[in-house]
């Protein structure tokens, strides 16, 4: 299974690819699109969905696996990523890619052990698990623990549903609903 994961944003947007072959996870690429800030939003927008679309196209996800949105203090800039989110479901959509969601706290104590883990954590373990070179960015690290969480969460319901036993609803990655 190929999975996407995305760390949506209106000015960088985290991405990584994670293959699982068997019980073994392997790290394929990742990256940030830093998108331009000096246009509108609208183009923001525009630039977020023509760049993802190109990842997409060259890396085939069999899956994708989204940061679900989270309460914040500034309600502007929630509602900005907000808009980015709904540009990468859309494109996720859009190429026939299946969605998965997944609050941060669930990432980050899937990945750290612990729901208020600290974002150096993150890209800590994420660089230590898939054996990177360096640490990759926030925005990556965070793209790939979103990926490792949704190939944990999708492996536990494979493996309940294999062994007969009734998979609970909170055991299934939650898909996302479009419309």
């Amino acid at each position: 299974m190929r999975v996407l994961g995305i760390d949506p944003g209106s000015r960088h947007l985290g991405w990584g690819l994670l293959v699982r072959q068997g019980t073994r996870i392997e790290h394929v690429a990742h990256g940030v699109i830093d998108i331009d800030t000096s246009g509108t939003f609208a183009g923001r927008l525009v630039e977020i969905d023509d760049e993802l679309g190109k990842v997409i196209a060259s890396l085939a996800p069999d899956a994708a696996a989204v940061e679900s949105l989270f309460f914040a203090k500034d309600a502007q800039s929630a509602a900005k990523l907000g808009h980015a989110r709904g540009v990468v479901l859309l494109r996720l959509a859009r190429a026939g890619v299946p969605i998965s969601e997944y609050p941060p706290a669930l990432v980050k104590r899937t990945i750290v052990g612990r729901g208020a883990a600290e974002k150096a954590q993150v890209a800590q373990v994420m660089t230590a698990v898939l054996r990177l070179a360096a640490p990759p960015r926030p925005d990556a690290a965070d793209a790939l623990a979103i990926a490792m969480t949704h190939l944990s969460a999708a492996g536990f319901a494979a493996a309940l549903a294999a062994s007969g036993a009734p998979v609970p609803r909170r055991a299934r990655p939650r898909r996302a609903r479009l419309g």
